[in-house]
């Protein structure tokens, strides 16, 4: 087992807002990518209604093909519980659950109070353990909300509280407008990681890199204890109901920071490289990830 886990998010989160909408054959290639490059958790996609997101409106097509693949553990985000309902049609290992640390978040992005949230994903929840599949509940907005500001920590550690006292697999805590410092990380994450072991449970923690702060905020969150980190091949990605989230963290850059603290990932970066250049090239965006470019210009490589 590797001292920390990579899950990279980039063909869900990565592809999600973009004007250009990659094919099955292209977003099929990418996990392939990822995969070879030693990662065994991908998010590949997402049930969320195609009018909101029509870059996913391949999920099941996708899933389809991407379950062959070896040693493969397959993610999927679900928003609600007709989400879900398309999910369990499929061989998806363990599905996502998303709820916010704030009301305004919420109503915005679910159209729902946390309670109201919260309940329908006790629903789900119920149904996926009957399924047999993994579940995780992510926290958005953790650190700082678009609508509400900074996020107050104990709205996080009461929903997550609820959240690790159900039979759910892993909390996830993301900073999903890319706002936190490594201070927040220091105040907040401490709890989690005591709960969440107290619990029996895993944690992840989500970053986005839109301030540049994002691998400063790992190494924060490894130093405290956190030992599983969700990430998008060359940092592409964001949210489309929270204004000016750049980018994700980029796996590469993650990778390389453990590789050089001799923290084992299990990946190998000469095909994470790859696999981030994939990535890149399915965004119209530019890619936040600082490792890609630098390994490139060195391999003399145009990407």
């Amino acid at each position: 087992m590797t001292a920390v886990e990579i899950i990279d998010v980039s063909p869900r989160d990565g592809l999600q807002i973009d004007s250009r909408i990659a094919s099955v054959d292209e977003k099929v290639t990418l996990i392939e990518r990822l995969a070879q490059s030693g990662l065994r958790r991908i998010e590949v996609t997402s049930f969320v209604h195609p009018k909101f997101v029509p870059q996913m409106a391949d999920a099941t097509e996708v899933l389809a093909r991407v379950t062959q693949i070896p040693n493969l553990q397959t993610i999927a985000l679900v928003p609600n519980l007709k989400g879900y309902e398309r999910a369990r049609q499929t061989e998806v290992s363990e599905v996502n659950w998303v709820s916010a640390a704030t009301e305004t978040f919420n109503a915005k992005n679910i159209g729902q109070t946390k309670d109201e949230n919260f309940h329908q994903f006790q629903q789900m929840l119920r149904l996926a353990k009957e399924d047999g599949k993994r579940t995780a509940f992510s926290i958005a907005v953790s650190f700082g909300c678009p609508y509400e500001g900074e996020t107050d920590p104990q709205a996080v550690l009461d929903l997550a509280e609820r959240v690790l006292a159900t039979d759910v697999d892993r909390l996830m805590i993301a900073d999903t407008i890319g706002i936190a410092i490594p201070t927040q990380i220091e105040a907040l994450m401490p709890e989690l990681v005591e709960m969440t072991e107290k619990a029996g449970k895993e944690l992840s923690l989500h970053l986005h890199d839109t301030r540049g702060f994002g691998v400063a905020n790992a190494y924060e969150a490894y130093r405290i204890g956190v030992r599983s980190f969700e990430a998008s091949a060359s940092g592409i990605g964001g949210c489309p109901f929270a204004p000016g989230a750049a980018g994700n963290i980029a796996t590469e850059d993650l990778a390389y920071l453990f590789e050089r603290m001799q923290v084992d990932t299990g990946l190998q970066m000469d095909r994470l490289i790859e696999a981030a250049n994939v990535a890149a090239s399915l965004s119209t965006k530019t890619p936040l990830g600082k490792m890609r470019e630098i390994y490139n210009r060195e391999k003399g490589n145009d990407q």
